[in-house]
């Protein structure tokens, strides 16, 4: 996909891979309208990257994911891209993690970025994408982290299954199954605290797989983006 003049939504745009994304979107030219948490985060985000249009969400408010790409799609007039970039980790063995939790999990990681991406289908043109950030947990399936897992699993697998569905239209669909990434998302775990892991590569570096993901995607909507290793 051409970056440049592209309009593109990134949901979890206050996170440090979506924030960092979004400022590289901008610099390649890209329109983009960025959504998030962090109401402080959001304003300043929106500002560095030349005042562009924000909107504050709340993944456990799955209407209001669904709102955002509509309102994204009116204030860009389009959309050729929405890059969802939300989720929140969790660590412990299975029986020590409460269900309030696990709901927690599946619905941060997996139902929210659904909701962004099932309300874009029908609006992305043949040739955009829709795209998630998942991980490398999937193909790992680490001991301590079953629930958390299981939530990008859900995700992973659903992307999967809606490629399909959308290769006639010609729309991309991008499982982002980014190696561990060194942006302090492990330590802001909402149960739990991560097992001693190698050190992983930098935002920049997580940021530059995604972009090169991004720009190969083909405009029939074949490209698979960078999944399993």
């Amino acid at each position: 996909m051409k970056i440049t003049g592209a309009r593109i939504l990134v949901p979890g745009a206050t996170g440090a891979i979506g924030s960092a994304l979004c400022e590289r979107l901008h610099q390649r030219g890209a329109h983009i309208a960025v959504a998030g948490r962090d109401r402080e985060a959001l304003a300043w985000l929106a500002a560095v990257c030349g005042d562009v249009p924000s909107r504050r969400f709340d993944a456990y408010d799955l209407d209001t994911c669904a709102d955002t790409v509509t309102w994204a799609h009116e204030a860009l007039d389009g959309l050729d891209a929405v890059v969802v970039c939300v989720g929140v980790a969790g660590f412990g063995l299975a029986e020590a993690v409460s269900d309030a939790v696990a709901e927690h999990l599946v619905t941060v990681n997996a139902l929210a970025p659904m909701a962004f991406l099932r309300a874009a289908l029908p609006l992305v043109p043949r040739g955009g994408l829709v795209a998630a950030v998942t991980g490398i947990v999937v193909d790992m399936t680490p001991a301590g982290m079953a629930d958390y897992t299981a939530s990008k699993a859900a995700l992973a697998y659903w992307l999967s299954s809606v490629r399909r569905e959308q290769r006639r239209k010609g729309v991309n669909v991008l499982d982002l199954r980014l190696d561990h990434v060194e942006s302090g998302f492990a330590q802001r775990a909402v149960v739990g605290a991560p097992p001693d892991l190698p050190r992983g590569q930098s935002v920049q570096e997580a940021v530059d797989k995604v972009m090169e993901a991004l720009e190969g995607a083909a405009g029939d909507g074949s490209s698979r983006g960078p999944e399993k290793r």
